[in-house]
């Protein structure tokens, strides 16, 4: 079995459900996991997880994220991209750049978004997008979300292609959505490219044909991302004898003068004598030891 990371390129018409089938079907395992949805009309990074990886999963989708977008102003749909159905258009001949730019500007920091209802989110066990197509709307709590920088690309009105960084759970149509309404004509998203997901970027993707044809040739493993990987920032721990007995185990360890090296609460990678990533712990400036925060190692593996 795989265990890892794999930075897929969704493509266009692909949702992510799509993304972890193909992947299914193309490394022949089941335990397959993505990171994040992405719209089916958006393409972009896709961060996929295989095997032990797929406990990083919900650790992924926490990650910041980077878009580039086009906003389309003076349309407004129900689904608040331009797939969806036209609720309203208005003319946006009275705008001018300085203002769409200011306006614009005033969404960065931190402010409270309603997620759409043509969205992933479960209320009362059911995705909103399932009651969307029922034609139920219902009441949601507006989410505080951060947009870390927008820099505006290009403004051809109607049109703003713009380069948006922000937090989890943000919803760029819905950012869309909110410009065009603070600039009195509407708005929604007519393109979205997700160019990064915490540190995977859109240079360093493959699309589900290069994983294809990397799988048949034998290559697929050379690309894929090791789990330990992503706590490079880390300390990392080398144990023998007792102590790495305790931790495959997921019990609490010491190490000699671990208070003298480590903060309290700091995270650290730990690995066996040969080098086998086992789990991230912390340490605890308390009780002097190591508490376990997540294993990576099957019973399976303990030496």
């Amino acid at each position: 079995m795989i265990h890892g990371i794999i930075n897929i390129y969704k493509e266009k018409g692909f949702t992510s459900h799509d993304v972890v089938a193909k992947l299914r079907g193309i490394t022949g395992q089941r335990k397959i996991g993505h990171t994040g949805t992405l719209d089916p009309d958006a393409t972009g990074v896709l961060p996929v997880c295989l095997g032990k990886a797929t406990k990083l999963c919900n650790l992924l989708t926490d990650k910041d994220k980077t878009y580039e977008t086009v906003l389309l102003l003076g349309k407004t749909t129900d689904t608040q991209d331009a797939s969806g159905a036209v609720l309203e258009e208005q003319t946006t001949d009275y705008l001018i750049e300085e203002a769409v730019q200011e306006c614009i500007r005033g969404f960065i920091g931190s402010y409270d978004q309603l997620p759409p209802m043509y969205s992933a989110i479960k209320i009362g066990g059911k995705k909103l997008y399932e009651l969307a197509r029922e034609g139920k709307e219902i009441e949601r709590k507006a989410r505080t979300v951060t947009i870390h920088d927008i820099q505006v690309r290009e403004i051809d009105l109607p049109r703003v292609k713009m380069e948006v960084s922000c937090s989890k759970g943000t919803y760029i149509r819905t950012l869309c959505h909110d410009v065009g309404h603070r600039l009195g004509c509407g708005g929604c998203m007519e393109e979205l490219i997700r160019t990064r997901v915490g540190c995977f970027t859109l240079n360093d993707s493959i699309s589900l044909a290069e994983a294809e044809k990397l799988k048949a040739n034998g290559t697929l493993q050379e690309i894929i991302i090791p789990i330990d990987a992503m706590f490079e920032t880390y300390q990392r721990i080398v144990l023998s004898g007792e102590a790495q007995r305790l931790a495959y185990n997921g019990n609490t360890f010491t190490i000699p003068g671990g208070s003298d090296h480590y903060d309290d609460d700091e995270y650290v990678r730990v690995y066996n004598s040969d080098g086998r990533f086992i789990a991230i712990y912390s340490y605890s400036d308390e009780k002097k030891n190591f508490q376990i925060v997540k294993m990576f190692c099957d019973s399976n593996e303990m030496t």
